[in-house]
């Protein structure tokens, strides 16, 4: 119910922007993903803690208010986060990306609203009906250190050193495929070989010289047909580039720097008679998506011609996006640390949680791209997946994963801190409460994960490659973190830590006493 409004609710909203703005159809796939994924995990989340406020013998209303205190509050951290982070693709001027986030911030608040007003009436309506058709043993009788999160906890906290070294050197060396990636954009083997304008493309590349499904065009604004001989003279400089197979222009076609044939025909379509505007056509003998024809791009547009020219085509938008997002992905990256290391501290009231929460979602994150490295630049698994490697990662798809599975692995990282800074304020010893917190989140947690990556790894059926990709990479990325990380590398880290975990400066511990978002507090 929750997801499901969450989803009528963003497509409504995209159908507005549509009005008014450009937005990408992809969107669709992240507002069906996240909406499905953020009501099951807020629900989940709601109605377990209301089920342990039950056993633990409140009446229904009680019970409600409680959950709302705890776990009502953790969620609306956790929803901020994650919209935190999806907003952070607002500074980057493509609006592919821009779609992303209207979407992504848009389905996270609705599912907000809905776990934070209609879940809690319907949990009062149910009552103790919540617990009707159980299925499974009865966690009222299992002790607190019976569960296997317990155990795994417990394990871990005794040998922390080893096993944190152990699971960090390998998430690295997961990691380091990423290290020679290589970024291009899509192209028309992103679709499947049965497609048509796939085959049609495939036949020019093969059967006709230079790279004619590849051209691309050198504009000049205000040169028309009166100035022939600077148009002859540009597109002469620009053949002898290296890598160019001829240049098509109102003047004719060139070589090598040489004139090899003239056409009356393309004299009037590149700079028809009266028009302010001509257009020579560059043919590579390269795939233009490729270090080359960057290369290309930037010789072009460092020459000498008689005329100011602008380049069009996949090579120059690689050239300009590749800008855009250096540029802009400071201020993304710097959006996502600050906003997430204050939200985190008002919820811990600790300067060393919220740096190790971001080192640990770094780390899953750096795996995840170095799979995608190894699966869709290198091609590995390409026949298993059923897809076509160009040796090129789009680059507008690690920016949209980063933003995405940081905020979810953030989610999941809120989830299991809240609840173990609650048993810490409550038996004061850290250990415990690394453990009564992992046993009584890590169930949540990884079914929340696992559903939320089953609906990821359907996208993986695509046709689309980079559809694929975004499919299979999040579905791992969320599944790598709710696991390992959470089960290894956070008790690992937090036992090493010890009581430090919880220390800040005196002025900010008061700040935090005083604003902070405090689970537990009852009213």
């Amino acid at each position: 119910l929750v997801g499901g409004c969450a989803i009528l609710g963003t497509l409504l909203s995209l159908c507005l922007l549509v009005s008014v703005s450009d937005e990408s159809s992809y969107a669709i796939i992240l507002t069906t993903a996240l909406g499905r994924g953020r009501g099951i995990d807020y629900s989940l989340f709601m109605v377990s803690r209301y089920r342990e406020e039950l056993r633990n013998g409140l009446a229904p209303d009680e019970a409600v208010v409680r959950t709302m205190e705890t776990a009502g509050r953790t969620i609306l951290i956790s929803a901020l986060t994650v919209a935190v982070s999806l907003s952070a693709l607002l500074v980057f001027p493509l609006y592919f990306l821009r779609s992303f986030a209207y979407a992504g911030v848009a389905v996270v608040l609705l599912a907000l609203a809905g776990s934070l007003l209609s879940l809690p009436a319907l949990l009062a309506s149910l009552g103790h009906r919540v617990n009707a058709m159980r299925i499974g043993r009865d966690p009222a009788r299992r002790a607190e250190h019976e569960g296997m999160w317990h155990r795994i906890a417990t394990f871990v906290m005794r040998r922390p050193s080893p096993i944190a070294a152990t699971v960090t050197v390998a998430l690295l060396l997961l990691g380091a495929p990423f290290l020679r990636v290589q970024f291009g954009t899509p192209d028309d083997r992103v679709l499947p070989a049965s497609a048509e304008s796939r085959q049609a493309s495939e036949i020019l590349r093969a059967d006709f010289t230079g790279n004619s499904a590849e051209s691309f065009g050198v504009v000049a604004d205000g040169i028309g047909a009166d100035r022939m001989d600077d148009i002859a003279t540009a597109a002469s400089t620009l053949s002898e580039l290296e890598g160019v197979d001829r240049v098509e222009s109102a003047a004719g076609t060139f070589v090598d720097g040489q004139l090899a044939t003239t056409s009356p025909s393309d004299a009037s379509y590149l700079a028809s008679e009266g028009s302010p505007i001509s257009w020579m056509s560059v043919v590579p003998g390269f795939p233009v998506v490729s270090p080359e024809g960057e290369k290309l791009v930037k010789d072009i547009r460092s020459l000498d011609l008689p005329f100011e020219v602008g380049v069009e085509g996949q090579a120059a938008g690689l050239v300009d996006t590749k800008a855009a997002i250096g540029a802009s992905l400071p201020w993304a990256v710097a959006i996502i640390v600050i906003a997430t290391f204050v939200l985190l501290f008002m919820m811990a009231g600790s300067l060393l949680v919220p740096v190790k929460a971001l080192v640990l979602n770094m780390l899953s994150l750096t795996a995840t791209f170095g799979a995608m490295v190894w699966i869709f630049q290198d091609g590995n698994l390409s026949e298993l997946l059923g897809f076509t490697a160009t040796g090129t990662l789009d680059i507008s798809m690690p920016i949209l994963m980063f933003c995405i599975a940081f905020g979810l692995s953030m989610d999941y990282e809120v989830f299991l801190l809240s609840r173990i800074k609650e048993e810490y304020d409550r038996v004061g010893n850290n250990e415990q409460a690394v453990a009564l917190g992992l046993e009584r989140t890590g169930s949540i947690i990884t079914a929340a994960a696992l559903l939320l990556s089953i609906t990821f790894f359907a996208f993986g059926t695509s046709g689309v490659s980079f559809i694929k990709m975004f499919g299979i990479g999040l579905g791992l990325a969320v599944l790598m973190d709710a696991t390992i990380v959470r089960a290894f590398l956070v008790p690992a880290f937090m036992r090493l830590a010890g009581d430090a975990n919880w220390w800040a400066p005196a002025p900010l511990r008061r700040f935090h006493d005083r604003y902070g978002l405090k689970e537990g507090e009852s009213h």
